[in-house]
């Protein structure tokens, strides 16, 4: 028996502190909390994984001297002019009205800078964003706020969103404060007034309705540009399988880590899976299809660095995509701004009140005096640094492993910390052999 009386602990894990502040929240306003960002809970993610370099039984390629390849084709299964991206690092849909003007054109700058693509989410096409970007990708949402035929035909790609990582199976949100004169014209809303996006598509009860919606849009586009489908973490492998099956060319699949600009935290933090728990189903209901490279696979959710795009593309992801992280390099929750964000009421590295449109960085905002801070040039040429240094990370990676391009990367490249980790991955725990879930283990 110690010695020592047992101390019994400050909290209760159940109830602690922040459970009970949101017991008191709840009971006081009687609405639940809506936020932006992504999961703030602790997941298995790619830092669970590492890479085994090469050595003697792999030969590693000398960086100064032997090409890495990192271009990718997207949309080579149907579309007559499918995208020829230089690097598989997309930026993923951000709309204006979650974000400022300035931002949607420094996005555009940044990923044509790099050679990639950005997208325009929910609202429509802004000038500011088609005129700056080489590549965009056009999303086609349940609201289809800001949708027409003419804007579908200037797009480079097409993607139809069926579910969002941070909230699958519900829709969006923009508050009235940041439905300016503009955002309202462009949306048909009136201004001011709190906007919510419907979880599903007026068109479409099922996927034999999404393929003749997705027949539809060829038809409109002449079958010049790729149609993605957007799915959320939620059951990848039969999303993947239908959408494989309703006539798509990419499967963008986003984990729960994926951000967004409003819905309920309660959506953020208990709906969906992780992201490394989504992409091996994704490409087993790819490759039990006999459609694996043919039908492209992007992911996102939580991409932050090059070592994070190595290891999806190592799971069989085609390329992936950002959004956080974008308008992070872009110069969001910046502590050179935490006076301000102190002011309202928060730090800058926990901002995530974006649907009040008080950001003081300018990015997530309609407020012109706070967007007009926001220099487009600039940030536009920081999103280009960062995508530029998060290429040489994935290429130095895969060097490392004797890799002459990014996508010959391969899950016997890649070994787990965790149990977790190795389970959802599909690679065995490092300094075994042992798979968990594989072989009746």
């Amino acid at each position: 028996m110690s010695d020592f009386p047992h101390t019994p602990p400050k909290f209760s894990w159940t109830f602690s502190p922040e459970a009970n502040a949101e017991i008191r929240r709840a009971a006081a306003s009687g609405i639940y909390d809506i936020r932006g960002g992504g999961s703030k809970r602790r997941l298995p993610h790619f830092d669970d994984l590492l890479f085994l370099g090469a050595s003697i039984s792999r030969y590693p390629l000398e960086g100064y001297r032997e090409k890495c390849g990192t271009d990718v084709w997207l949309g080579t299964r149907f579309a007559k002019k499918p995208i020829h991206l230089d690097i598989p690092i997309t930026i993923a849909g951000m709309s204006f009205g979650s974000l400022s003007g300035p931002a949607k054109e420094a996005l555009g700058r940044g990923a044509s800078a790099a050679g990639t693509s950005t997208t325009t989410g929910d609202g429509g096409m802004t000038e500011e964003e088609r005129g700056h970007s080489k590549t965009l990708v056009y999303q086609y949402l349940p609201s289809r706020y800001g949708m027409n035929p003419d804007d579908l035909r200037r797009a480079d790609a097409i993607e139809l969103v069926v579910g969002q990582g941070a909230k699958p199976g519900g829709g969006g949100m923009l508050l009235g404060q940041k439905i300016s004169d503009r955002v309202a014209m462009m949306r048909n809303l009136p201004k001011g007034i709190d906007q919510r996006s419907a979880c599903r598509h007026p068109d479409w009860t099922g996927p034999d309705d999404m393929e003749i919606k997705i027949h539809e849009l060829r038809e409109i586009t002449d079958w010049q540009i790729p149609i993605y489908v957007k799915i959320g973490g939620a059951r990848p492998y039969y999303d993947t399988a239908l959408s494989v099956k309703a006539g798509a060319d990419v499967v963008v699949l986003d984990g729960m880590q994926g951000g967004t600009a409003a819905t309920q935290d309660v959506f953020i933090e208990h709906v969906g899976q992780p992201t490394l728990a989504c992409i091996p189903q994704a490409v087993k209901a790819l490759q039990d299809l006999g459609m694996h490279r043919k039908v492209q696979l992007i992911v996102s959710g939580g991409i932050r660095n090059g070592a994070d795009v190595a290891k999806a593309l190592a799971l069989g992801a085609d390329a992936v995509s950002i959004g956080t992280a974008a308008l992070i390099a872009l110069g969001d929750n910046d502590p050179a701004l935490e006076a301000e964000y102190r002011k309202l009421g928060t730090t800058a590295g926990a901002y995530d009140d974006w649907h009040e449109g008080r950001d003081p960085a300018g990015i997530t905002t309609q407020d012109p005096e706070l967007f007009n801070r926001f220099d487009p040039i600039l940030g536009g040429r920081r999103l280009k640094n960062y995508l530029k240094v998060m290429t040489l990370e994935a290429q130095t990676i895969a060097r490392a492993c004797g890799k002459n391009h990014l996508h010959n990367l391969e899950p016997e490249d890649l070994c787990a910390l965790t149990i977790e980790a190795a389970a959802m991955a599909g690679v065995p725990i490092a300094g075994t052999n042992w798979i968990p879930g594989r072989n009746g283990y």
